[in-house]
């Protein structure tokens, strides 16, 4: 989920695909580039051409996460719990050649779509399993990989069972030691689901950093909040370094300042009754 790229040709190309539709728009200010669209929530921003290109803001923030954290050219085991446009698998295999990729999507539609209309032909060491993510990770094994990153929405909002304190510890079980967890929350007005969610991360992993735009954390608009997590220390003062001279300035959040960001916020558990936030009609242009 993110705000339109700028530059997005407003001539949809809609698919209907098992989450309901799909649009495909075209940039206009660079070749190759497309924006997914699903529900009439920019998804994705994919260039065909050149894949190390990342528009999205909270995507800039994931890739400067895994640059920091692995220098460029260091293959990497992943996992991606939704699927979109494939922006950071493509990323990742373009700047860390002989990584290894899987991405869990239920959406067999969509997956359809993106093979189709958004090809991954030339994406080497990338596949791509039709299932939701919580089975998709039951399946792997112990200590089996470097980066877990959770950027899945339907229809705007995150599913919560994705963001328990079981599901994170699912995904602990399956990093190796060092590893890092990223995962991408949407949430506005006070803040209160991603308190909860940044909570329950800081549960199961013992260095925990948060990342956003200003007026995001602050709880002014709605907007993408990064959450990493490690089980060893993460590059906070690098990250902060990057996130100040971005063309977005990107603040930074760790230590016991998240923790007062998250206050008394209990952790979320299986079987809660809690919803995820979804976005105001007007961030989209939606009515």
């Amino acid at each position: 989920m993110a705000r339109k790229a700028r530059g997005a040709r407003v001539h949809p190309d809609v698919h209907a695909v098992d989450g309901g539709e799909a649009e495909l728009l075209r940039d206009a200010d660079r070749e190759g580039g497309w924006v997914l669209c699903v529900g009439g929530v920019p998804q994705s921003y994919v260039d065909l051409s050149d894949p190390t290109y990342l528009d999205f803001e909270y995507m800039q923030m994931m890739g400067a996460v895994v640059d920091v954290r692995e220098p460029a050219g260091v293959a990497l085991d992943a996992v991606h719990i939704g699927g979109g446009g494939l922006t950071l698998p493509r990323y990742i295999a373009a700047t860390r050649p002989g990584s290894r990729q899987v991405v869990f999507e239920p959406d067999r539609e969509l997956v359809r779509l993106v093979r189709e209309r958004l090809p991954v032909r030339n994406v080497p060491g990338l596949r791509i399993r039709i299932t939701d993510g919580r089975s998709g990770m039951a399946a792997l094994a112990d200590e089996a990989d470097d980066l877990v990153v959770m950027d899945a929405f339907v229809e705007g909002s995150m599913p919560v069972e994705l963001a328990t304190r079981e599901s994170t510890l699912e995904v602990r079980r399956v990093l190796r030691p060092g590893g890092v967890y990223l995962m991408n929350v949407a949430d506005g007005f006070r803040l209160g689901y991603a308190r909860r969610v940044v909570a329950t991360v800081r549960s199961v992993f013992r260095h925990v950093m948060l990342l956003g735009e200003p007026g995001v954390l602050r709880g002014r608009r709605f907007g993408n909040l990064i959450v990493a997590a490690s089980g060893e220390p993460l590059p906070v003062d690098e990250v902060t370094r990057r996130g100040a001279g971005a063309a977005f300035p990107v603040r930074v959040m760790a230590g016991d300042v998240l923790g007062g960001f998250c206050g008394g916020s209990a952790p979320l558990r299986d079987g809660e009754d809690v919803r995820a936030p979804e976005p105001p009609p007007q961030v989209f242009g939606r009515s």
